[in-house]
């Protein structure tokens, strides 16, 4: 009686469904350490990017934040607003001129 009942008809394709939470968390991720990426560059290399101002100001104010949990803080704020751009251009961009981008080693602050 335990039989399992094979559906007559396919599954929805997954296009329909919304991405899952996983893979949702993975994308925030990869903006966040996109943006962890930008922390690395120096103001003026920073300017030659079309950022909105409202992640340029946050970038900036990160860079000079010492505190290890304000900077963590901050990181997760930057990954934030780089939910709401385009992420292709700026990394098109970094792969671009990366040797022209060596910046700054950004370290967490203790």
């Amino acid at each position: 009686m335990n039989q399992r009942r094979v559906p007559d008809e396919e599954p929805p394709e997954d296009a329909d469904r919304p991405p899952s939470r996983s893979a949702r968390k993975r994308t925030a991720e990869g903006l966040q350490r996109l943006g962890e990426r930008l922390l690395g560059l120096k103001p003026q290399q920073l300017q030659r990017f079309d950022l909105p101002p409202a992640l340029l100001e946050a970038i900036l104010e990160t860079q000079r934040l010492r505190s290890r949990a304000a900077h963590a803080r901050a990181r997760q704020y930057i990954g934030r607003l780089m939910r709401d751009i385009d992420p292709v251009p700026i990394e098109r961009a970094l792969a671009e001129h990366a040797p022209d981008f060596k910046g700054r080693n950004v370290k967490m602050p203790r």
